[in-house]
């Protein structure tokens, strides 16, 4: 697998620079501007005013030994939740740590974004369908966080994975570390990351999680490479009922086939001679519900916090200037929140609720910016 080697997988690891230091205009955002070291941005308000906690987990998989560092024992991960909470006063969680903002993107700036989830939270009764999200090659967990806030304001319960060495990840205690395969090509990124999944399902359905899950109502969405091991993970693990792609190349075609619901949702692919035969051979293997669409507008990042990020704080300065039309498109960082929330909860909610959703039907004068293109 040649996925480090991929334009699109370096992109998302270009993100993770400093935001803070502008260089480069783009139409695909607002102008770059200095950052402002107040605490004046936050994440995009989720679609309802219900209330949202979140919380921290640190996992170890003591079944396996760490695949990128052996020796470091067996493997561990880092997890967010964001779950349906009773009315609580406690305060708000920050987006990411200062010593984690500083590692990610060069400066603490990050550290000031306000978010609407409040830390550990006691979670509301009843249990709720579980979305587990997977970030991009060399992408931080945090990079969904707009997208997981809202989901949990539509009564999901969601957990998003740092899958540790393929980017940077804080640790208990300030330990942090650093991704090690970034330059390794040819690691089976995909099937380590469905093995990661499958771990967190076991630990966050076993009883004692502090989790209300609904075993029999489980999703996995994630963007790029984690978007490709959400699907290698609803083919590995029969409690995923359902996948969301989020523009990740699966750069090898599946042996088998797979029926479960799958959206395949891109950026830019219609005319990709490079990137849209990767989904269609993979295409003629999903034999369930399926979808395919595309937003000409959009770009790699589209589906992260990437879009309103740049927005706040600026262009990252280590994304060369050919990129930024392949990394963010010309969509304003508003519609590029908007349109991924809307048709991921409308996939979630027809195959974990059984509510269906004109958005996956046919395409939509509130979200002219998506195409169906199978």
């Amino acid at each position: 697998m040649s996925m480090i080697t991929t334009r699109r997988s370096l992109l998302a690891a270009a993100l993770l620079t400093a935001f803070a230091a502008p260089q480069i205009p783009s139409a695909a955002v607002a102008a770059p501007r200095p950052a402002i070291t107040g605490s004046t941005a936050e994440v995009p308000a989720p679609a309802t005013r219900a209330p949202i906690g979140t919380k921290t987990l640190h996992l170890v998989d003591t079944s396996r030994p760490d695949p990128w560092k052996p020796e470091a024992g067996h493997r561990e991960l880092m997890v967010s939740l964001w779950y349906p909470a009773l009315p609580s006063t406690g305060p708000k969680a920050p987006y990411v740590s200062k010593e984690l903002s500083k590692k990610i993107l060069g400066s603490e700036v990050a550290a000031t974004v306000r978010t609407h989830a409040t830390l550990n939270a006691p979670a509301a009764p009843k249990a709720r369908p579980l979305v587990v999200l997977s970030p991009g090659f060399g992408m931080s967990r945090l990079t969904l966080t707009a997208l997981g806030e809202d989901l949990a304001s539509r009564g999901y319960a969601v957990a998003a994975i740092d899958h540790t060495y393929e980017a940077p990840v804080e640790f208990p205690g300030g330990r942090m570390e650093d991704c090690l395969i970034c330059d390794k090509p040819g690691l089976p990124v995909i099937s380590n990351r469905a093995e990661d999944i499958s771990f967190v399902l076991d630990r966050l359905t076993a009883p004692g999680s502090g989790l209300r899950v609904d075993r029999d109502r489980i999703g996995v969405a994630g963007h790029s490479i984690g978007g490709a091991s959400a699907v290698e993970a609803a083919r590995t693990d029969r409690r995923v009922k359902a996948a969301v792609n989020m523009d990740g190349n699966f750069f090898n075609e599946p042996s088998t086939d797979l029926n479960r619901p799958v959206l395949l949702l891109g950026a830019q692919r219609a005319d990709d001679k490079e990137n849209r035969p990767d989904w269609e051979k993979t295409w003629r293997h999903l034999t369930g519900w399926k979808r395919w669409l595309d937003v000409a507008e959009g770009g790699h990042l589209t589906f992260t916090d990437g879009p309103w990020l740049v927005q706040r704080f600026g262009m990252p300065p280590a994304l060369p200037a050919k990129d930024v039309p392949v990394a963010f498109g010309t969509l304003k960082a508003d519609r590029a929140t908007a349109l991924t929330r809307a048709y991921v909860s409308a996939f979630f909610d027809r195959h974990l609720r059984g509510v269906p959703s004109p958005l996956l039907e046919r395409p939509s004068a509130a979200y002219p910016e998506v195409a169906f293109l199978k």
